[in-house]
């Protein structure tokens, strides 16, 4: 089972369009992060590379298309 540390609103994330990822302060001093279609998929739980932290993305998928409309 995993440990999510925290739930973080969808519009405090950074997202950046030419990687497509998500990202979000993480308290170890790195970012959580998620790509674009991990949410288009369902997935939901950003995870910092540098720490065991995972934060779950609350947000509605039709909350998305603004990011999509941005790759256009």
């Amino acid at each position: 089972m995993e440990t999510i540390y925290d739930e973080i609103e969808i519009e405090d994330f950074t997202f950046d369009p030419i990687t497509q990822l998500f990202q979000y302060p993480c308290p170890c001093g790195d970012r959580f992060a998620i790509t674009l279609d991990d949410l288009l998929d369902g997935e939901d739980v950003a995870v910092c590379p540098s720490c065991s932290l995972m934060v779950r993305v609350i947000y509605d998928p039709e909350d998305l298309s603004e990011y999509e409309e941005q790759l256009k």
